[in-house]
């Protein structure tokens, strides 16, 4: 949050995402039951929170590298305070882009099937996930001690979680063993949990 163009990157990527799926791949993409756009933005809001999560990594590895997290150090404060605190302000990064990519959805032709509590508990959800993913990060950032080790080191796990998942297709589309990881990754039981909860649905 100390770098307003990271907010701004956060969210022109997403966006990207949105416009090239609904509008460049949508055509080709048929899912049973269901209009794509309202499929894509469930995978849409996990891959947000999920890639944002890098950003607490490559953070911590600039603060470290920096020098900044030992003056830290030498304050009277809880060695656990540096960590929470980038943990909430990504989390609260994460509530601005999710609204904004609700209001891109909605002008793309995304609709909420459920009501005002199962939306709020998808949202609580992502939030919550993307805590959990922040605090992965959190370890490569101050393992690496480097941002641009800690940005290599991160695209590859986010790629592999959130690209092999029910993000953007049913997994049922994938040959057998990417199915398997597929269908058993915490990204696809995200998804699918966020998807239920916006269109219903088990």
């Amino acid at each position: 949050m100390r770098v307003p163009t990271t907010l701004v990157f956060s969210t022109v990527q997403p966006v990207i995402f949105v416009l090239m799926f609904r509008y460049v791949f949508g055509g080709a993409i048929r899912v049973p039951g269901v209009r794509y756009v309202d499929f894509l933005m469930a995978g849409i809001f996990v891959q947000t929170v999920t890639f944002g999560a890098m950003n607490t990594g490559v953070g911590l590895a600039m603060d470290l590298q920096s020098g900044l997290i030992e003056r830290f150090r030498s304050l009277p404060m809880a060695r656990s305070a540096v960590l929470a605190g980038r943990t909430i302000a990504d989390a609260v990064r994460n509530l601005f882009v999710i609204a904004l990519m609700v209001i891109v959805g909605v002008a793309v032709g995304f609709r909420v099937h459920t009501g005002v509590l199962e939306f709020g508990g998808a949202v609580v959800l992502l939030l919550l996930f993307g805590v959990a993913f922040s605090w992965i990060m959190a370890y490569i950032g101050l393992s690496t001690g480097n941002a641009e080790a800690a940005q290599a080191a991160s695209f590859p796990l986010m790629a592999v979680f959130v690209f092999a998942s029910s993000a953007f297709v049913s997994t049922a589309t994938m040959p057998g063993p990417l199915r398997t990881y597929a269908d058993h990754q915490p990204v696809t039981a995200t998804v699918n949990a966020v998807r239920a909860l916006v269109l219903g649905g088990p």
